[in-house]
């Protein structure tokens, strides 16, 4: 049986143009004689309504290139990374039956890596996480973490003692699986093909496009879909940045300057804390978002990589990128 061909993965920061990439990817490949279709990795543009504030393909562009996993739930649902992993690996192994190739588009970094590397995600136990929520409350938090310290010295060592969310989750996987945490955590190795394209911008550039998306957000009207849908969002859609900021707004708690002016400055910073998730993983290459011939460089990384130039791919060591060091600022 011949070998599907790789999935390609455009990854990047909020703002970088992975979309149009993807798209103008498509459209290459459509030029060969080639089908190819996007499957969405973006935690957020999975729920319906949430347009402009996810700034998903729009609606003609999702009718010249067939995307996948776009407005597949309710904003009161809940998605998470696990039930993605499902439909996305699911949604590749169709399109590669069909002979379709498949181009994961998203700036959710665990969301990307979940659909085709070697990452697990163990059940949760509302039992133990009580218990272990209790005794935080009871013992503190450093009782807790010194516990992990023990168990899983791993784990504990890249972890923030202060941050007690993820040390009960720690604990909680452990008494579960009776296997280390750290076993379970994201491995840079894939189970399915995949090539990785990452669009990259300095800085500055980085900064002035998140803006220019905040302005066009505003023009298209996210007032007003936010006041539309604001009492159908559940907990986990609330989260999505922007959302937050216009409800303020709306009931009179900043003005709509104040508003719009929040969500540029968290949208760069959370651009940059992608860009040092994403500058983790050597496997990614990047290339310059704002070249002119960005499309034709990012079809010789994929065609050299379908010719498998690209032997250290399989799995990687970490590594950094030069915007990771920007996330704290």
């Amino acid at each position: 049986m011949c070998k599907p061909p790789k999935v390609i993965s455009i990854v990047g920061p909020t703002a970088s143009g992975k979309t149009s990439l993807g798209i103008a990817i498509a459209k290459k490949f459509a030029e060969r004689g080639v089908k190819a279709e996007i499957i969405n990795a973006d935690a957020y543009q999975m729920y319906r309504y949430m347009d402009i504030g996810t700034a998903k393909a729009t609606k003609e562009e999702q009718s010249e290139i067939k995307h996948h996993l776009i407005d597949i739930i309710d904003p009161e649902e809940s998605m998470s990374v696990a039930k993605f992993q499902t439909l996305a690996r699911q949604c590749i192994r169709d399109l590669q039956e069909k002979g379709i190739r498949p181009i994961l588009v998203g700036g959710s970094g665990l969301y990307a890596r979940a659909a085709v590397d070697d990452i697990t995600f163990p059940g949760t136990d509302p039992n133990i996480r009580k218990a272990l929520e209790d005794r935080e409350k009871s013992q503190g938090a450093m009782a807790l973490f010194e516990e992990l310290q023990k168990l899983d010295p791993v784990a504990a060592k890249n972890m923030d003692p202060r941050n007690s969310r993820r040390t009960i989750r720690a604990l909680e996987v452990i008494e579960l699986t009776g296997k280390p945490y750290s076993a379970t955590l994201p491995k840079y190795k894939y189970l399915i093909d995949c090539v990785q394209i990452g669009l990259d911008l300095n800085r500055e550039d980085l900064d002035a496009r998140v803006e220019l998306r905040t302005k066009m957000m505003r023009e298209q009207g996210f007032v007003n879909e936010v006041k539309e849908i604001r009492s159908k969002l559940g907990v986990t859609a609330s989260r999505a940045l922007g959302y937050k900021q216009i409800m303020d707004y709306l009931d009179g708690l900043c003005s709509e300057d104040d508003a719009f002016s929040d969500i540029v400055q968290k949208t760069k910073r959370l651009a940059r804390k992608q860009m040092g998730w994403f500058g983790r993983d050597s496997r990614i290459h990047w290339v310059n978002a704002l070249q002119p011939d960005v499309v034709d460089v990012s079809m010789k990384i994929i065609n050299a990589a379908d010719n498998g130039d690209f032997k250290d791919d399989l799995i990687a060591e970490s590594t950094s990128h030069h915007l990771g060091a920007l996330i704290d600022e």
